[in-house]
């Protein structure tokens, strides 16, 4: 059977996936993730859900290629309208922007019985889903961040639990993450670093707007993520 080598970040992702898993990956692309999955052993069962139908029909044609048909689902529809309440006990979403993934979970929350587990591979904006998690009572449990392609992505895992119980300075630990920001791994400096400086440039670019009280919000904003990222490496 052809076994798919996975890009680093989603190899990364699949640790995270309880072996005997049945797992819904939400924006399976080509499915591969989830062909990884069970030619691995680590699911017993997987549905591939896409929304654009060029992917959805690579994915089954990928599905098909590796004969998994009986093992995996490609399914088309939007975010989590591809499964039943109950159906899996894990769901990957990754590789798109925080604030899709965090809007998918809100306009798919009816489809979540709080069993699951969530792993969440966000391009940009994991603050959008540490914000949604906390405020549906999803406990972040464990965090990864990693470098691909001289691309820096975090990963994200939650269940059902005490939302408050992995931060001690909620607003900060939103934007760093809870556990990556106790770490300080060495991508983790590199990514603020760069962020940080991206900062500066619209603060100063701001000194020529119009003082609006949208533009004083901005900019104390943009200040205080500064002051927290220079906090960093104190």
């Amino acid at each position: 059977m052809n076994q798919e080598k996975l890009s680093l970040r989603l190899e990364k992702v699949t640790n995270y996936i309880r072996k005997g898993s049945k797992l819904a990956d939400i924006g399976s692309d080509h499915a591969y993730l989830p062909c990884y999955c069970i030619q691995h052993e680590i699911c017993s069962f997987a549905v591939a859900g896409e929304v654009v139908k060029g992917p959805f029909e690579s994915a089954l044609k990928q599905v098909k290629s590796v004969g998994l048909e009986d093992k995996i689902d490609v399914r088309f529809g939007s975010g989590l309208e591809v499964i039943e309440p109950g159906e899996v006990d894990c769901i990957t979403i990754a590789g798109m922007g925080g604030t899709l993934i965090a809007t998918i979970l809100e306009e798919g929350k009816g489809k979540l019985v709080g069993k699951e587990r969530l792993i969440l591979q966000p391009n940009i904006s994991a603050i959008s889903i540490r914000k949604w998690l906390y405020s549906n009572g999803w406990e972040i449990i464990y965090e990864e961040i990693v470098e691909e392609d001289g691309k820096i992505y975090e990963i994200v895992v939650a269940e059902k639990g005490n939302q408050d119980a992995p931060y001690e300075e909620l607003e900060k630990e939103w934007l760093f993450g809870p556990f990556l920001l106790k770490e300080k791994s060495s991508i983790f400096k590199s990514k603020w670093m760069h962020e940080s400086n991206q900062w500066r440039k619209i603060l100063q670019a701001l000194e020529n707007a119009d003082e609006t009280e949208e533009v004083k919000r901005k900019r104390l904003e943009l200040m205080q993520k500064i002051q927290w990222t220079e906090e960093l490496f104190s």
